[in-house]
């Protein structure tokens, strides 16, 4: 590109040079042209004008002659004669004179000083056959009387060139007659000679006039001297003035210079050219490299890594090699970058990839793929050496990191797919190791799992329970089953839990534990969630008095528009708030307590009760009754399955239900299945009670039915 620009202002250049030229070329030549011709006009005209003169002076000299009266004396002959030598001193600018008749009989003539006769005269007919006595018949004739009685020519008979003038004496203005020798004529001529011609060139500033018998090979600076048989063997020519040689003699410098700062500003935009297309060339080459390479990390991006992914499958040697597809994914990155900020996250990053650099091989490629997941590719591997890999990037990614001075700990997932065993195409390879990792991540994390065909098929089946349970949302094909609350005397119901169920028309009646965790990694949990709060506050509505208890999902309760998502739906249906308690688990507060506090904040202020569900199975459960208005607790049923009156889980529930009187909270125990668990809640101090005792989640029209039922639990406490 930089080549073909240099060449293309290379060429202008030089078409703009030669084109300067040629106009400084073509005006030198015209003013030099425009000169030739005024100087041939100006030479005319001198000859013309020198003509004229001579004319006009000969006439005077025949009138001042009075050779009239010499002409009608009785010897007219002799008479002109003596007139002639009277007048000789005038006639001295001429070289020749005479008075002739119209035959060209000379009557009296003079050459130079002395007189002459017919033999002089007879030498100037070789110049000239219009003359009196000439070989034209025209002399011979009688002219018309239109014709001029002067006239004049330039005549050369290859010697010599003479200026020839000849006056008719019958046709001027007072004629001279002879009545006894006829018309005559005064024939006159006078030598173009080197003296002439350089008077002429001294009077009109031409240079150089001469005669020459060689045509001048400028037709502008020279005339043609016609021969008596017209044609032309001698000619006039001069040195021809050029004023354009002279003006670009002056200004050739000021051209120089011209051409030189043209030249220099071409060297100049060269260079900068030369200077740009490097850098265009860097910046190009640092395009390829950024397009090729994750900007953060240093290693390659998706877009390189699919490409050398291309390549080693087609350079693979499906009978005896081996390539490995390695995805990996950080756990708990998230909680680094929202708790320490972008910076912190950034710079594990490129801890991590600096880890995943130091335990492959030189042949092998790690990349990252974008977020916080990387991808290694791992050429000519067997199982057993990814396998080992697998174990090497466990073992590096969960030692502690130090970031901005803190030492922080992750993990990762790995998903592993091999080809040519799994797959031979980039997208199938990708896939199944994505599902691998899927699966890592399903079976507790820090692990690494190789893909295996059962978890192709496992990958099948949530996607179609994904499509249909959209669909089953979209057309309200789900039901609500209702665990009623009861007082902890077991004789009222004082609210009721909204369960949400799936009745399949293939599998049947399908539990949330088995579509719930779906609905969470395939996005469906929001849409399933309003449905559910808005089906349960419809139903609920009947039930005056009874508080309806939802549990709240935390993938949920962090989206953006949740709380007013929830009074949407209260309006919608037109159900009191103060009816209406929202289940909350401790997973809902971890990831982000400031905004969780602001939402229940809000939440709360719409009228809306929340409830800390699974009480006492997290880790930090004091610290959130403390910092969050909740309003009851339920202590978890895992507590309540394998207690005994005196056993440590007894002394658990004691004490939750002690913490949460103390904190002015009710307390509702979940999981109550036999008589005897009832009666050591009620004694210490539980306010509510939910399980199989009383009864397990029914549909709305049971609990209608056990609303119209006074103590309808009596039967089951008394068994």
């Amino acid at each position: 590109m930089f080549a073909s620009t240099v060449a293309t202002l290379g060429c202008a250049f030089l078409l703009l040079m030669a084109a300067g030229a040629a106009v400084v070329i073509a005006i030198t030549r015209e003013a030099n042209q425009l000169e030739a011709q005024r100087q041939r006009e100006r030479i005319e005209a001198a000859f013309n004008t020198q003509t004229r003169s001579s004319e006009l002076r000969l006439e005077r000299l025949v009138i001042a002659g009075d050779f009239q009266e010499t002409l009608r004396g009785p010897a007219p002959r002799a008479g002109l004669q003596l007139a002639f030598a009277r007048l000789h001193a005038q006639f001295a600018e001429f070289d020749g004179a005479y008075v002739v008749s119209r035959p060209g009989t000379v009557l009296a003539g003079l050459e130079g000083n002395a007189p002459a006769g017919q033999a002089g005269y007879d030498g100037l007919r070789h110049f000239s056959e219009f003359i009196p006595g000439g070989d034209s018949q025209a002399a011979l004739l009688d002219p018309a009387p239109n014709r001029n009685s002067t006239w004049s020519t330039i005549a050369s008979n290859g010697s010599d060139t003479i200026l020839l003038m000849v006056i008719d004496l019958s046709r001027i203005a007072t004629p001279i007659v002879s009545p006894d020798l006829g018309p005559l004529s005064f024939v006159a001529y006078r030598r173009l000679s080197g003296t002439m011609l350089a008077e002429l060139a001294d009077g009109y500033r031409v240079a150089g006039m001469r005669l020459v018998d060689k045509p001048p090979a400028d037709p502008l600076s020279s005339l043609p001297i016609p021969a008596p048989d017209a044609s032309v063997s001698t000619w006039l020519t001069w040195t021809p003035g050029r004023p354009g040689d002279i003006m670009l003699e002056r200004f050739l410098w000021a051209l120089i210079a011209v051409g030189l700062l043209f030249s220099g500003i071409i060297v100049f935009a060269v260079q900068r050219l030369r200077s740009a297309a490097v850098q265009i060339t860097l910046r190009e080459q640092e395009i390829q490299r950024l397009a090729g390479q994750d900007e953060l990390s240093r290693l390659p991006n998706r877009r390189s890594f699919d490409l050398t992914f291309d390549q080693a499958l087609a350079g693979l040697d499906r009978e005896h090699g081996g390539l490995a597809v390695i995805l990996i994914d950080l756990d708990r990155f998230k909680a680094v970058n929202d708790t320490y900020g972008h910076t912190a996250g950034d710079d594990l990053i490129r801890q991590v990839a600096n880890r995943l650099l130091g335990v492959v091989r030189a042949s092998d490629t790690v990349a990252r793929l974008g977020g916080d997941e990387f991808g290694i590719l791992q050429a000519d591997a067997s199982p057993a050496d990814s396998a080992a890999l697998g174990e090497r990037i466990l073992a590096t990614l969960t030692a502690p990191f130090a970031v901005m001075g803190v030492e922080v700990t992750i993990g990762c997932s790995v998903g592993i797919a091999v080809a040519p065993r799994d797959g031979t195409d980039r997208e199938t390879l990708l896939r199944l190791a994505d599902t691998a990792l899927y699966e890592a991540k399903n079976s507790g994390r820090n692990r690494f799992s190789f893909f295996e065909p059962q978890m192709n098929r496992s990958l099948q089946v949530k996607r179609m329970v994904e499509d249909d349970l959209r669909n089953a949302i979209e057309r309200d094909e789900l039901t609500l089953h209702y665990q009623p609350q009861v007082s902890i005397d077991g004789a009222t119901i004082i609210g009721v839990e909204a369960l949400v169920r799936w009745p399949h028309p293939v599998h049947g009646m399908i539990p949330p534990s088995e579509f719930i965790t779906i609905a969470e990694e395939r996005g469906l949990i929001v849409p399933l969630s309003e449905w559910v709060l808005r089906r349960a506050c419809r139903e609920a509505k009947r039930w005056k008095g009874i508080r309806l208890a939802v549990n709240v999902s935390p993938i949920q309760f962090r989206h953006k528009d949740f709380v007013a998502n929830v009074i949407r739906i209260i309006e919608e249906t037109n159900f009191d708030p103060a009816q209406l308690e929202l289940e909350l688990t401790e997973g809902v507060l971890i990831e982000d307590a400031d905004a969780a506090e602001t939402a229940m904040m809000d939440i709360r202020a719409h009228g809306v009760g929340l409830a800390l569900d699974d009480f006492g199975t997290g880790y930090s459960s004091l610290i959130y009754l403390r910092r969050f208005a909740f309003d009851k607790i339920k202590i978890d049923r895992t507590f309540l399955e394998y207690m005994e009156e005196a056993g440590e889980s007894a002394i658990l529930v004691h004490s939750m239900a002690h913490l949460g009187r103390a904190l002015g909270l009710r307390v509702c125990a979940e999981g109550v299945e036999t008589a005897e668990q009832h009666r050591f809640l009620q004694a210490i101090g539980c306010h509510e009670l939910q399980g199989f005792l009383f009864s397990k989640a029914v549909p709305a029209e049971e609990i209608d039915r056990l609303l119209t039922v006074n103590n309808p639990f009596a039967e089951a406490l008394a068994a």
